[in-house]
């Protein structure tokens, strides 16, 4: 109702591992003009597949959100494999499977916990612009998006300068 109030047109809701709020977020915003945008953050093994138990394996946060139904449907695919295939401590999925359940969905770099960010605070441009371009295969160029963010920490700025480069380099949004 806040949001209808504040002209938007529209609100994600992308739970952290889980979609538990989806049904709820969209039959609230079934009751006002507000478009509801399903989506979760989820953990993803950026190099192993999910059978790795390796807690040195490093996993990264990616931000998903459904563009329509085929999306969401693999949205839920994705958040089921995660916490039935992929499960260790979090819930995780790999690439693997986000390729083959990535239609209809929008992917986000995330914060600094993202893959192409925590490459970016490391200084490594190169490993970015690879994990970068690799989410733009996956999703297509036009359905992956950079996220800058700004909560005042230091590692931010230099994430944003490279996010910044990035995006001119390879085109992304």
């Amino acid at each position: 109702e806040r949001a209808a109030e504040l002209g938007m047109p529209a609100v994600a809701m992308t739970d952290h591992g889980v979609m538990y709020g989806a049904i709820d977020f969209d039959t609230c915003a079934a009751k006002t003009p507000v478009k509801p945008i399903i989506g979760c953050e989820l953990y993803i093994n950026a190099r192993e597949p999910l059978t790795s138990r390796d807690p040195r394996i490093p996993y990264h946060h990616l931000v998903l959100l459904a563009t329509d139904t085929e999306g969401y449907l693999n949205l839920a695919k994705l958040n089921t494999i995660a916490h039935l295939d992929g499960f260790y401590y979090k819930p995780r999925i790999d690439k693997a499977a986000l390729s083959a359940h990535a239609k209809g969905l929008i992917g986000l770099s995330a914060c600094m916990q993202g893959e192409v960010s925590s490459h970016l605070v490391n200084h490594s441009l190169e490993s970015a612009r690879a994990a970068a371009a690799e989410y733009a295969d996956i999703f297509g160029k036009d359905s992956f998006f950079l996220e800058m963010q700004d909560h005042g920490i230091a590692e931010q700025q230099t994430v944003n300068q490279g996010m910044r480069r990035l995006s001119r380099e390879l085109g992304l949004g």
